[in-house]
């Protein structure tokens, strides 16, 4: 749209939202992962957490017309100086949490502290200042999803699992002290499986079988020692019986749900998907509700989300031709879209709020200086076909 403007390379984590004008919002993660000798800022340099870091995010203006085509009417850095913006997910009071998938600080050269959550307004028209929500916690944020219910914030965290070393992906849930006020700060807490201390989710699970879910306190969410330690908070929690998921990805409320990926977890190291649901106070749910047998099946299971006919939508993350899946209530899988090459990683799905038109990513370079192109695609039609 604008001449001046070039699009960040590593498009990962969206979702969309509606404004005042009937338009779109769409607001973009870029996972840039570069050196601290080749980072530089997406925007503007007085704007930016951390003039070392050259992740954030963009928002997109979208026209929609009545069959679900869309038009593209601006686009603009609404977060910068943020790193490893991997997914995170929408809020039910209009703007997008992004997440930083990493611990690195001034220990790595960087000039601040990362491994935050961060909050952009969808009504933004331009950068937002750039507030860690330490609070939410300091690890390897993947992913969030709120409880429109409660204000809840339902968090994952992607890190492979190591026994010997006490490392692993928790589960986590964060009590606002102010719902829809993140800043005001709350109390973060781990999913832990009742009456079985530090249980393993990662092999030996059926599809369809229940877990009765308790939760256990995070003494100091925002540990120094995250910097050089990126488990430290998990630990926090493995140290109290919190149980142990191998690599959460994405995250996503809908019926009540909590949904999300373990995206090597399973017998086959294929991937997971779970779901939690809250039933009041401590006391919840947890289901697997699919587990890949291999991976020409599914594919490392990424981002996800629920369509508003309540299919899920799968971004697969793997080494081969990669697809987004889609997965029917009754708990079938069915291809939707395939990738023209290999490793070609699926992120950002989303469907605008009227739910006539589906938002998606093509990963691309996670370097500014990267040649591999992504892009994010719109698609329409007759829904009521199918699962989605």
């Amino acid at each position: 749209m604008n001449p001046g403007f070039a699009v960040p390379q590593a498009h990962d984590g969206m979702a969309a939202f509606g404004l005042p004008n009937g338009n779109v919002r769409l607001i973009r993660n870029h996972e840039i992962r570069d050196s601290v000798a080749n980072a530089l800022p997406l925007g503007s340099p007085a704007r930016s957490y951390d003039t070392k870091a050259g992740g954030g995010t963009t928002s997109l203006e979208v026209k929609q017309g009545r069959d679900g085509s869309v038009e593209l009417v601006a686009e603009f850095v609404s977060l910068s100086g943020t790193h490893v913006n991997c997914a995170g997910g929408p809020t039910p009071w209009g703007s997008w949490i992004s997440c930083e998938e990493t611990t690195e600080g001034p220990t790595q050269g960087r000039l601040r502290a990362h491994g935050y959550c961060f909050e952009v307004p969808a009504s933004a028209t331009s950068e937002v200042d750039p507030v860690p929500l330490k609070a939410m916690g300091r690890f390897t944020h993947e992913a969030i999803a709120i409880d429109p219910a409660t204000g809840i914030v339902y968090e994952t965290e992607d890190l492979s699992y190591n026994a010997a070393a006490r490392r692993g992906s928790g589960f986590y849930r964060f009590l606002p002290t102010s719902p829809g006020n993140l800043a005001a700060g709350g109390r973060l807490q781990m999913l832990a499986v009742r009456d079985q201390p530090n249980f393993n989710t990662i092999t030996g699970q059926q599809v369809g079988a229940s877990l009765p879910t308790t939760w256990v306190d995070i003494p100091n969410p925002d540990p120094v020692e995250a910097e050089t330690n990126a488990a430290a908070v998990f630990q926090q929690g493995w140290a109290r019986s919190a149980a142990v998921f191998q690599r959460l990805e994405g995250c996503w409320y809908g019926d009540g749900n909590i949904y999300f990926n373990a995206t090597s977890g399973g017998n086959a190291g294929a991937g997971q998907v779970w779901a939690f649901r809250p039933l009041g106070g401590d006391s919840g749910q947890l289901t697997l509700i699919f587990e890949s047998p291999s991976t020409e099946v599914l594919d490392s299971p990424d981002n996800i989300c629920v369509s508003p006919r309540g299919g899920l939508v799968l971004c697969e993350d793997g080494d081969a031709v990669q697809y987004l899946r889609g997965l029917t209530r009754q708990g079938q899988l069915f291809d939707f879209v395939r990738s023209a090459g290999e490793s070609a990683e699926f992120a950002g799905a989303c469907f605008s709020p009227n739910g006539r038109t589906f938002f998606f990513n093509i990963q691309g370079s996670t370097s500014r200086l990267g040649t591999t192109a992504g892009g994010t695609y719109a698609v329409w039609g007759p829904w009521e076909d199918g699962a989605l």
